[in-house]
C-alpha cells in the first residue's frame, strides 16, 4: 500500500517523476493521464486553485492526483496497479471536496470501475474529432466584406482576446472566465505560435472572433484533452504518430453571431494547418453538442475518441 500526501506545490524532482510517470501510463494506455492545465500546474509555484496528491511506496511517487477548481485527473504508475494507489487517490480527493468532478481520459474500463466502485456516474463526455487526408480537398475560403483576418499580436491583442472569449464561453465551466495568466502561460509554451492564432476584426479594429490553431510535433501528437480548454480543445502524447494541427479554441463575440464568422474561421484555421503540410486536424467538441458536431463531420472530421467526466449524482 502507499501513503497519499497533500501538497501546494509539487517540487520539482516531484514534478519530473510525475511526467515522467505520466508518460509511461501514456505508453501503456494510449491516452495521456493528464491535460494541459493540468501539466501546467506541475511547474514550480503555488497556486491557490490547485492541490496536489501523491501516492509514495518506499519513498517513490507511484501515484499522482490533482485538483484544479471543480475537477481533478490522476494516475497511477503502470507497474504499480492493481494495488489499490488509484482507489486511494480517488478516496483522498472526494474527502478533500465530495462534489469533485474527475476526468478519465480515453473512457477506459479500469476508470469506469473505479468510479463505479464509489458511485460517481458519468456527467459528461467530451469526443476527440479528427480529419484526415481521406476527407479530401477543403472548402474554399471566402471571407466576408469588411472582415480582415489577421494573425494575433503578442503584447496587443490579449485584451481583446480575453474580452470575446470571455462573452463567447461564459456558459463554460473551464473555457469562461479566464485571465491574462492563462493567455500568457500559453504564450511561453514551446507550441505557441502567434502566426496560427487567427483573429477576425472589422473595419475598426474591433475583434469579432478568433480560431487559435495548435500543432504537435510527431513525438507529441494529441491524445488527451485539455480540460480548461473549450469544446473545440487541447492536447497530449502518443509517441509515434505523425505531426498533427489541432482547432485549440474558437470563439466569436455573440454580438457578432449570425454572420457565418464561426464557419469562416473554422475553414481559415484549416487551411493554415493545411498550408504548413498537416493533413490530420483533430478538435474536441461535447458529445451531446448535435448541431456543433454536425458542422465538423459536414467538413470531414469523424469521432476519434473521448475523454469522460465522473462525478457523485
Amino acid at each position: 500500500m502507499s501513503a497519499v500526501r497533500a501538497v501546494a506545490e509539487v517540487d520539482p524532482t516531484s514534478a519530473g517523476v510525475v511526467r515522467a510517470l505520466a508518460e509511461a501510463a501514456t505508453g501503456v494506455d494510449g491516452r495521456e493521464p493528464l491535460s494541459e492545465q493540468f501539466l501546467i500546474n506541475l511547474n514550480g509555484r503555488a497556486r491557490p486553485r490547485v492541490r496536489h496528491l501523491l501516492a509514495e511506496a518506499d519513498g517513490a511517487v507511484v501515484g499522482y492526483a490533482q485538483r484544479h477548481d471543480t475537477s481533478a485527473e490522476l494516475v497511477v504508475a503502470p507497474e504499480h496497479r492493481g494495488n489499490g494507489i488509484g482507489t486511494e487517490l480517488l478516496d483522498a480527493l472526494l474527502e478533500q471536496a465530495p462534489d469533485i468532478a474527475v476526468w478519465a481520459h480515453g473512457d477506459l474500463p479500469a476508470a469506469a470501475g473505479l468510479a463505479a466502485k464509489r458511485g460517481l456516474a458519468r456527467v459528461r463526455t467530451l469526443w476527440q474529432m479528427r480529419r484526415t487526408a481521406e476527407a479530401g480537398d477543403l472548402p474554399a475560403l471566402t471571407v466576408p466584406d469588411g472582415v480582415t483576418i489577421r494573425p494575433f499580436v503578442v503584447g496587443q491583442d490579449e485584451d481583446e482576446f480575453l474580452r470575446v472569449n470571455n462573452a463567447a464561453f461564459a456558459w463554460h465551466p473551464e473555457q469562461g472566465g479566464w485571465s491574462l495568466d492563462e493567455v500568457t502561460a500559453r504564450e511561453g509554451e514551446d507550441w505557441f505560435d502567434p502566426a496560427g492564432f487567427l483573429l477576425a476584426v472589422d473595419a475598426e479594429g474591433t475583434l469579432l472572433g478568433y480560431h487559435w490553431t495548435k500543432v504537435h510535433p510527431a513525438t507529441t501528437a494529441p491524445t488527451t484533452a485539455p480540460t480548461t480548454a473549450p469544446t473545440v480543445g487541447s492536447a497530449g502524447s502518443s509517441a509515434g504518430e505523425p505531426s498533427m494541427g489541432e482547432v485549440y479554441v474558437l470563439g466569436v463575440d455573440p454580438a457578432a453571431h449570425g454572420k457565418g464568422l464561426g464557419k469562416v474561421l473554422t475553414l481559415a484555421g484549416l487551411h493554415h494547418l493545411a498550408d504548413r503540410g498537416l493533413d490530420t486536424v483533430l478538435l474536441y467538441v461535447e458529445s451531446d453538442n448535435a448541431p456543433a458536431v454536425a458542422v465538423y463531420e459536414k467538413l470531414g472530421f469523424a469521432v476519434h475518441t473521448a475523454d469522460v467526466m465522473y462525478r457523485r449524482t
